[in-house]
């Protein structure tokens, strides 16, 4: 089946997730809200008790809301990374200030990067940001021209 899904409920749900720092519960929810979404597209009850894979398998889809907001934010990092501003000095953490901490309890904060450095690591992120430009001018914009066949 042809659906609109990944255009309109991505790009509704995933609006601004480059900012967006996930964690293990926001996953959660976004993965259990786009697999709601595939059953009410194949109108598949909750009381029938279909596994989550066997109605992916139905809708010959894949998860795919975490991986695009992945996707987003690393390429988001690389325009920040390529410019020359003040955003990139305060995602680097490059600017001097103070902060008086009055006993916060609980776990660590996670930052913007956090993730980041942990899936690809942040100076990979950054080598590959620097070096865009020789890339395109060695091997063009993308990846050459798209032939489609078509058969009769």
């Amino acid at each position: 089946m042809l659906y609109s899904f990944p255009n309109l409920f991505v790009s509704c749900v995933a609006y601004g997730a480059e900012t967006w720092t996930l964690r293990a519960v926001d996953q959660k929810h976004l993965e259990s809200s786009e697999m709601w979404c595939w059953r009410r597209m194949e109108k598949i009850s909750w009381t029938d008790h279909v596994r989550n894979e066997e109605v992916l398998l139905r809708a010959k889809e894949q998860r795919n809301i975490l991986r695009e907001i992945r996707k987003r934010k690393a390429n988001w990092i690389g325009q920040i990374l390529r410019r020359n501003c003040l955003l990139k000095r305060v995602t680097e953490g490059k600017i001097q200030g103070v902060i008086k901490v009055t006993g916060r309890q609980g776990r660590i904060r996670r930052k913007l990067l956090d993730e980041l450095k942990e899936r690809r690591g942040y100076s990979h992120l950054k080598e590959e940001a620097l070096y865009r430009t020789m890339r395109r001018a060695r091997f063009g914009r993308g990846f050459g021209p798209v032939v489609r066949q078509t058969t009769k």
